[in-house]
């Protein structure tokens, strides 16, 4: 790898990474043998995300020295490493994987190796995180109770569970409950206990149990699009695509402006799949609710036009920026309706009880018994949005910095040859969270591939009074053997 002087930077997409060591199981006088294989890297790459509980990466080395020999790699040795964006300071501004200061990573495997000449191996070193490692080894069979964020925290921190040392960035709960956990790893729990908690300052619905390369995080997604449920939250940076034959006199910082330009972007898939999120209950959902104690049920219906106001979506025109038009879709002789008018789109039975364990005060979501169904509709109907909604992906310059959960804003010019003063996309352009990084860092460069995900559109589609074509076609029907004169066609 080219050398430079550490802290400089020379170009967007520059690093510093000073070493990166393996830490074998062998012992020289008396100390484990640890050897830098930075000079042997051909790609380094991390993986986060808001759906993964535990960190991951790979390293593709090139070894003309039959390391996997001579050190016994065998798949339980340590890496250690320092990557960072030159110029930023901070202990949340890079990734810290070092034994001093940081948290080293666990290699669990060693694949692909093959012989790229005489002498020469090529083979990719698998690691994650220590918690991943963890997870594996460990169970959680007793009952937890508080509030939903503690019993996550237990969880997180128990030396005999997932003994984890790092920091975890939380969202106070705002419901309690007693839950039993019967014998699950501890990412199962923490999952499901996650599925269960109500923010404390907003109307969100179940909670990400994620790791970043700056921690842990356990937090709803109107956490991650506004701070306590009120307050927009500011962006951590600013992308923008710009065709390649077009410039701008006025940059005046070039590594700025490169930071900020993205390389290459793509619609994993659109907002407009109206067809499965029907099918899924994004906006239509009927929840019945049986509660075990008194044997009674109860219905309710989940719509998403008239639910979106309740919570913080990541464009800030809340009475504007809905996913679908409310406008009508079809009428039948009942009237006309929208996408939200049809709760039978999905339907959920959902067993619950008020006095769960001998507890008077509880109930499954720390609520009345009757509000579990809108919960259940909401929570299920929000995670369609995020998964099914607009994801986007952009590959743009490393930047330390950024972390899965943040928000970002992408600035696309609309596609359309009038458009000479370069106005923005109003449905693609806006706030995006970030759901996935890939830090791919290789001898030249630090790139990263980041998935992004939003819930709503950043141009109005409110209602209007557009009415669709009546069909003067009636149903009818006609026997099979009967001829078009009436007349019956058998004997």
């Amino acid at each position: 790898m080219a050398t430079k002087t550490e802290g400089s930077i020379d170009f967007a997409g520059d690093y510093d990474l000073p070493h990166v060591f393996i830490h074998t199981t062998l012992k020289e006088g008396g100390q484990r043998t640890v050897i830098d294989i930075k000079n042997l890297m051909i790609e380094l790459n991390i993986y986060e995300s808001i759906y993964k509980n535990a960190l991951t990466g790979s390293i593709v080395v090139i070894d003309s020295q039959n390391l996997i020999a001579k050190l016994h790699l065998q798949g339980i040795e340590r890496i250690s490493f320092k990557l960072k964006t030159p110029g930023l300071d901070g202990k949340r501004q890079f990734v810290d994987a070092s034994v001093d200061t940081g948290h080293p990573f666990h290699i669990y495997k060693i694949t692909d190796r093959k012989q790229l000449s005489p002498g020469t191996n090529l083979y990719t070193i698998h690691f994650a995180s220590r918690e991943f490692m963890r997870n594996l080894r460990t169970k959680v069979s007793q009952a937890v109770e508080g509030r939903m964020h503690m019993q996550a925290l237990k969880i997180f921190s128990d030396p005999n569970l997932l003994d984890s040392r790092k920091e975890l960035t939380y969202e106070a709960a705002g419901n309690s409950d007693k839950v039993v956990i019967p014998n699950m790893r501890p990412f199962d729990a923490i999952n499901m206990l996650a599925s269960k908690t109500l923010p404390e300052k907003s109307n969100g619905v179940g909670y990400y149990f994620y790791e970043t390369t700056k921690g842990y995080h356990y937090r709803s997604w109107e956490n991650m699009v506004s701070s306590q449920g009120t307050l927009h939250r500011k962006t951590k940076q600013d992308f923008y695509y710009m065709p390649m034959n077009i410039t701008d006199p006025n940059i005046e910082d070039k590594i700025q402006h490169d930071y900020q330009s993205v390389e290459s972007y793509k619609f994993v898939n659109n907002i407009h799949d109206v067809a499965a999120n029907t099918a899924l209950g994004t906006y239509a959902h009927r929840v019945i609710t049986h509660n075990l104690y008194d044997k009674s049920y109860n219905i309710k219906d989940y719509h998403y036009h008239n639910s979106f106001l309740e919570t913080r979506h990541t464009e800030t025109d809340l009475d504007k920026s809905y996913a679908v038009s409310p406008n009508e879709v079809d009428h039948d002789r009942l009237g006309r309706k929208n996408v939200s008018d049809y709760p039978e789109s999905r339907v959920s039975l959902n067993s619950t009880t008020q006095f769960l364990h001998d507890d008077i005060e509880g109930s499954g979501y720390g609520l009345e018994v009757s509000l579990d169904g809108k919960r259940l509709g909401q929570g299920i109907a929000q995670q369609n949005q995020v998964v099914q909604g607009t994801a986007l992906k952009l590959v743009v310059k490393g930047q330390s910095y950024l972390e899965a959960g943040d928000l970002i804003n992408f600035k696309l010019r609309s596609v359309d040859e009038k458009n000479i003063d370069g106005v923005e996309d109003p449905v693609y352009s806006g706030r995006y969270v970030i759901t996935k990084i890939r830090h791919q860092i290789n001898a030249t460069k630090y790139r990263m591939v980041l998935e992004c995900a939003k819930d709503s559109m950043r141009s109005s589609v409110g209602l209007n009074d557009l009415k669709i074509e009546e069909n003067n076609n009636f149903f009818t029907y006609r026997e099979t053997y009967v001829d078009e004169t009436g007349i019956a066609d058998y004997d």
